[in-house]
């Protein structure tokens, strides 16, 4: 390292005439409520022990002083950057702010404003450089309304505090000439001042390893950006970081972190910890943890050689697969026909499809290309979940997490045409077959071939209803949707739960007296009786009026409701040519039922087994490509 300085210095010596530029390590200004509100109270109680109002201003030199911590700087060139601290700072100055719009004395006012900001050729600017914060902090210190909408998050933060301290802030008037006093010369901070930006990143992140709170995020910022050297790069590059990692933020607590998890693995992971006892983590875990250490770690793999790669990184990378992965959220988010697998995938809570998804893309990739591939991967996805679930396997991330990872290997950076071609070839070539076992079979051991017909016992547990829900309501919406009963998906409406939503209705009433012929014991009615072939979703109303009626009885009112449903009922098939015409395309066995036995059930599960071939079939692949 070069020379370190470390100096105890005044509020005064600290701000006086003296320009700190925010630094490219800095987060957004983030104090909350409780941070200002334990600075005021703790400045404000400090000077309360020792103010008496007989005191001449002069007894405030001999009141007792106030350590702030520690803040650390870089200067370079005649320019101060504020490395950490400038949460306290701002915080201060905005103090200081109130007190100038309180104080009486033109002198002291005088003196707090310098403080404040300073003035070169005519023009003011604040003493914390920060231009993006400049408005409003020009609107506090005249009084004046400012217009917080579509702000960002530091300047709505920087009014709320203020509005806070102007709220909390209380001292008679004849007190706060002493207090300012006191404020400027016996609160005190050490500064550490370091000349070179790698000596001041190594002390920022020395103390915030140690237990302060700055995430991996902010961490990697400082990182990326203190290895560009140009300032108008660093400025550009820390503006796309800024704004991206902001969006991120809004739509959800840790996603920030997420986004980039999910880039590096999809890009960059080329390891995985071996599945063996005592095994150490690899790419796939340690970007998972601290990412910020990883890129270091692998900097020279990462092509991280120069400023240029390090601005490309940002400005290239992180824009380019963040924004995608913004574009994926809002679809898992709420149900659009772009990208309808991302949200069937997530309804799954099956995280791991950020990573896979991105994986294929590449930088430079049109929109239209790039909506593509995604498309094309979440169809992939939503195929092998699928039959997972209707085989009773998990699609939990410790499950496939392995798998996954071989996954994102085998299509990253695949062109449109390249990854339909592996993925349909996969699908078709082990039609049933869940084919991440294919790239993994060491250790999806003993998983034998599967496809929906395999399992026909599939059925509704306790563990499982969530799942059975949806899997009746992509089925549902496919028939009325290929029958022309639904001109656009209806699935969103059929999974829905409570009053206005639906239930899952059992064809057979709970009673077992009325199928004694046909099963020896109430065990075996119960696992007959909860196979998806003899459930339904019904309106929540409806399914509460019908549970308990013979099936004789309930299938008169069937015809009223979905189609799959109508379908047991003989007058679904008269003058319905578009629901017949689908039965011919199709192929598929729809038969009324006059009654249901148990020979009925299992021809609908039969017919239900097919539905999903078809649902989830591979061919869906090379739709979702033209």
């Amino acid at each position: 390292m070069k020379k370190i300085d470390s100096r105890e210095k005044t509020i005064r010596q600290l701000l006086d005439n003296t320009k700190y530029d925010i630094d490219y390590y800095q987060r957004e200004y983030i104090w909350e409520t409780t941070h200002v509100s334990e600075l005021i109270g703790d400045l404000t109680n400090k000077f309360a022990a020792d103010y008496r109002q007989a005191h001449e201003r002069e007894e405030v030199a001999n009141y007792g002083h106030y350590f702030l911590g520690s803040i650390i700087i870089s200067e370079s060139d005649g320019q101060r950057y504020i490395v950490d601290g400038q949460q306290r700072l701002t915080t201060l100055t905005l103090l200081l702010i109130r007190l100038h719009r309180l104080l009486k004395d033109e002198d002291l006012k005088s003196q707090v404003a310098t403080l404040i900001f300073s003035q070169s050729y005519g023009r003011r600017s604040f003493n914390l450089n920060i231009p993006d914060r400049e408005p409003v902090m020009s609107a506090l210190y005249e009084g004046k309304v400012f217009d917080l909408a579509d702000q960002p998050e530091s300047m709505r933060n920087i009014a709320s505090r203020y509005a806070e301290i102007k709220n909390d802030f209380r001292l008679p008037a004849e007190a706060l000439p002493y207090f300012t006093d006191w404020l400027l010369e016996k609160v005190y901070l050490v500064e550490i001042t370091a000349y070179a930006d790698e000596d001041a990143y190594t002390i920022f992140e020395t103390m915030n390893d140690r237990g302060l709170s700055l995430t991996p995020t902010d961490m990697l910022k400082g990182y990326l950006l203190a290895h560009i050297t140009s300032p108008e790069s660093r400025h550009e590059a820390g503006i796309v970081w800024r704004e991206r990692i902001q969006k991120l933020k809004e739509i959800g607590k840790g996603e920030e972190a997420a986004a980039i998890e999910a880039w590096l693995r999809s890009q960059h992971a080329q390891t995985i910890r071996e599945r063996t006892q005592g095994a150490e983590s690899r790419d796939f875990e340690q970007i998972g943890t601290k990412f910020h250490r990883w890129i270091r770690d692998h900097k020279t793999e990462l092509g991280l050689t120069s400023s240029d790669a390090f601005t490309n990184f940002i400005k290239a990378e992180f824009d380019f697969y963040t924004r995608w992965y913004l574009r994926l959220k809002d679809a898992a988010k709420e149900f659009n026909t772009d990208l309808e697998c991302v949200y069937y995938n997530a309804r799954h809570n099956f995280t791991l499809q950020y990573p896979f998804l991105l994986a294929p893309l590449q930088v430079g990739d049109s929109d239209d290309e790039a909506l593509k591939k995604l498309r094309i991967g979440a169809r992939y996805l939503d195929i092998l979940i699928h039959r997972r679930i209707w085989n009773k396997h998990s699609i939990g991330y410790a499950t496939n997490y392995y798998g996954i990872f071989l996954a994102i290997c085998r299509v990253r950076g695949k062109s449109m045409s390249e990854l339909t071609e592996l993925l349909y070839r996969q699908l078709k070539e082990d039609s049933d077959t869940f084919a991440i076992s294919k790239w993994s079979q060491e250790y999806l051991v003993g998983v034998e071939p599967e496809h929906f017909a395999k399992n026909n016992g599939f059925q509704l547990s306790h563990g499982n209803r969530p799942k059975i829900r949806d899997i009746l309501a992509r089925i549902t919406d496919y028939v009325g949707r290929q029958s022309g009963v639904y001109p656009a998906s209806r699935y969103v409406e059929l999974c829905q739960t409570g009053d206005g939503g639906s239930e899952i209705e059992h064809i057979w009433a709970n009673h077992y007296e009325r199928h004694e012929a046909e099963f020896p014991n109430e065990t075996d009615f119960q696992e007959y009786r909860n196979r998806i072939g003899g459930l339904l979703l019904l309106p929540k109303k409806i399914n509460a009026s019908l549970s308990d009626m013979p099936y004789e009885k309930k299938c008169k009112h069937y015809i009223k409701e979905n189609l799959l449903a109508a379908s047991l009922h003989k007058q679904s098939y008269e003058h319905n040519p578009d629901f017949q015409g689908f039965i011919e395309r199709s192929g598929l066995p729809f038969n009324a039922h006059a009654e249901f036995k148990k020979a009925d059930l299992d021809a609908r599960q039969r017919l239900y087994a097919q539905i999903a071939e078809q649902v989830w079939h591979p061919a869906r692949l090379i739709e979702e490509a033209s």
